[in-house]
């Protein structure tokens, strides 16, 4: 049977109407003292049936400061995958006081399931395997399990509304906000799973899309599962380029005269915390601590002296010190323990992917990946994930990303993104035939504006304003450098120098998102 496509040419009187609808614009304030307008529009919960049943969209609107320069229409969507833990309506007024905001009105919105929009919830679900950045063996089948029964909890509270969560959808809802907008065309500025939304609109609506920028990009020929295994990697690329530079101070941190002896002081140390009694939980946090730290050149210093102290108070066999040292590091899963639902749009989203069924595919990774990535919880990345337990088919196939009948645009990549390997970028400027700016020796995630780098801004804004795009491939440096600390030079002693107490004072990692792209 052929489902005719809800994209396609031919528009039903219903969707006519929609397209017709007539938004209630509300005067507002931001936080920040920003005035702002607010909206909702309806969109169908299927877009192949607009006589059924509705959802809500909630919508914000900065209007263009210069009406005479006007160009139109700026959408902007980042978190997810499905926009969950993103701004949502709120991304615009990042925007607000820059020169996009001279041209354009400023368009937020908070996707399908999320924010104010019509919601999708999931119920709680505590997971009972301990958190633990190399589980055993042992551990697998509860790992397992504690994912199982998520997807039946996202499946009682999501019910009907889960298969018509995804990214086509949510491409289709930007085409009516366009629509109803009276927009001829859009413009798009999309970060991480934002970046791949904006890739999906212009595969199915070339027509309707005027410049795009792609920030943070997820690959566009990997699986969602593929796009988690491959976060792995990418840590770990980060973690050897810290080991590299601590190993070249020796002197300084007394860690090893090169990366690979770095990274065996830090296996030393794990060794020596599995001995004590709460021993999984301190090395999943020193795990934790390698991982993200090196992501951020400007923490290298820290990272160096925390491994350090860290391994001082285990050979002193000092579990407080251990634990006070530690004590600060963020863990993986974000606290949704509070209320009996949440956002179930994660899951939603990563499910309109195929995921293995077979256990032992999990299971083999995870083993492979406790050994390879063990920094920065890389083994979360290869366990098992609702798509295993999928309850529900998906009522398409992802869309595949062309770029036939719409400008070329520009992706933004750092190179030590740990979320978006620095290969999805690359592989989507080619997909797509864009413009590529690379940010050189950086771990930044979503940068435009959002990581205050002003070369990055300034050839968006170009490019945005102007229709001036860098050359096709552009390099500009990170703002995060690297901690001024001088190499080793020849034949320096091997003892490090003592380090200041603010080189050893607990620091707080910001949380990573659950699942991010």
């Amino acid at each position: 049977m052929v489902i005719k496509r809800p994209d396609s040419p031919t528009t039903s009187s219903a969707m006519r109407a929609l397209r017709a609808q007539q938004p209630r614009w509300t005067a507002a304030t931001t936080d920040d003292g920003l005035p702002v307008e607010y909206a909702t529009l309806e969109v169908p919960r299927d877009h192949a049936d607009p006589d059924g049943a509705r959802l809500t969209l909630a919508l914000s609107r900065h209007r263009a400061t210069d009406p005479d320069r006007r160009r139109g229409i700026l959408l902007a969507v980042n978190g997810g995958p499905g926009g969950d833990w993103g701004l949502g309506r709120g991304l615009a007024a990042k925007f607000a006081g820059t020169p996009l905001h001279e041209v354009y009105d400023l368009i937020g919105f908070d996707p399908r399931g999320t924010g104010a929009s019509t919601p999708l919830h999931a119920e709680v679900t505590l997971p009972k395997a301990p958190f633990d950045s190399r589980p055993p063996d042992a551990a697998f089948d509860a790992l397992a399990e504690d994912m199982r029964r998520r997807e039946l909890a996202c499946e009682r509270a999501g019910g009907e509304l889960r298969r018509h969560i995804s990214t086509p959808n949510t491409a289709r809802d930007m085409d009516l906000i366009r629509s109803v907008l009276g927009e001829d065309r859009l413009n798009f500025i999309g970060y991480a799973y934002g970046a791949y939304v904006g890739a999906v609109y212009g595969s199915l609506f070339p027509g309707h899309l005027d410049r795009s920028v792609l920030d943070s990009c997820v690959h566009p020929g990997w699986t969602w599962r593929e796009q988690f295994l491959w976060q792995g990697d990418a840590v770990r690329r980060n973690v050897d380029a810290w080991a590299r530079w601590a190993g070249e101070r020796h002197s300084h941190f007394g860690l090893g005269t090169d990366a690979t002896a770095v990274l065996a002081t830090v296996e030393d140390v794990v060794t020596r915390l599995e001995r004590q009694t709460d021993g999984h939980r301190v090395r999943t946090l020193l795990d934790g601590a390698v991982g993200n730290r090196a992501t951020d050149r400007a923490q290298w210093a820290e990272l160096g002296h925390l491994v350090r102290e860290v391994r001082a108070a285990a050979l002193a066999g000092d579990p407080a010190k251990t634990r006070e040292l530690l004590s600060e590091q963020g863990t993986w899963r974000p606290g949704d323990s509070e209320g009996d639902l949440r956002c179930g749009v994660l899951e939603a989203i990563t499910l309109e992917h195929d995921w293995p069924t077979d256990l032992e595919t999990y299971f083999t990774d995870m083993r492979e990946f406790r050994r390879r990535y063990p920094y920065g919880y890389g083994v979360l990345r290869a366990q098992p994930w609702v798509g295993a337990f999928r309850t529900f088919t998906a009522p398409e196939r992802p869309v595949t990303l062309t770029r036939r009948g719409y400008p070329a645009g520009l992706v933004v990549q750092a190179d030590g993104d740990p979320m978006d390997h620095y290969a999805g970028g690359v592989a989507m400027a080619e997909r797509l035939g864009h413009h590529l700016v690379t940010v050189e020796d950086s771990g930044d995630h979503e940068v435009f504006v959002l990581a205050g780098n002003a070369e990055v801004d300034a050839h968006v804004h170009r490019y945005l304003v102007h229709g001036t795009l860098p050359p096709a491939r552009t390099g500009v440096p990170g703002t995060a450098a690297r901690p001024d600390l001088p190499a080793d030079a020849p034949g320096a002693p091997a003892t490090p120098a003592t380090p200041s107490p603010s080189d050893t004072r607990p620091h707080h990692s910001p949380r990573p998102e659950e699942q991010p792209a």
